[in-house]
Order: structure tokens, then sequence, then C-alpha cells
């Protein structure tokens, strides 16, 4: 099983991307994401942007994490 998690594309250089997850930053390769560009949002796997998704999908990911999380909470 695969796990990605998405995040938004803030900054490009090169085959290289800053991108942004719930408020941490990190550099990862957009060698297999060649069409992102800054403002999208990616799914991150081992380092490397694998799909470009849109806002609305990030959005559910995320609430499924949260709540995923929460559960484990409890």
């Amino acid at each position: 099983m695969c796990l990605a998690i998405p995040a938004k594309v803030i900054k490009i250089d090169g085959n290289k991307a800053e991108v942004d997850f719930g408020g941490n930053t990190r550099e990862v390769s957009i060698v297999l994401t060649p069409q992102v560009k800054v403002g999208d949002y990616v799914l991150l796997h081992a380092g490397f942007a694998i799909q470009v998704i849109d806002e609305k999908e990030a959005k559910e990911i995320y609430e499924a994490w949260e709540e995923a999380y929460a559960a484990l909470q409890k």
C-alpha cells in the first residue's frame, strides 16, 4: 500500500519544488509531475510529487487524515 500526502506548491526551482503541508514546508522532486505550477496541489510520496490534484481533493484528504487521527486518540 502506498501512502501519499497532499501539499501545496509554493515555489519551483528547476526539478525541485517547495511545498507546504499543514504549515510545514519541504523541498521535493517534481520530476514525475513536470506540469505542476505554483499554487497547485500535489500528492507526495517518498520525496516525490507523484500526482497533481485539485484543491477540493486535497481538502478531502486532509479531512480524512484528521478523522483517522482523532479516532486513534480515543
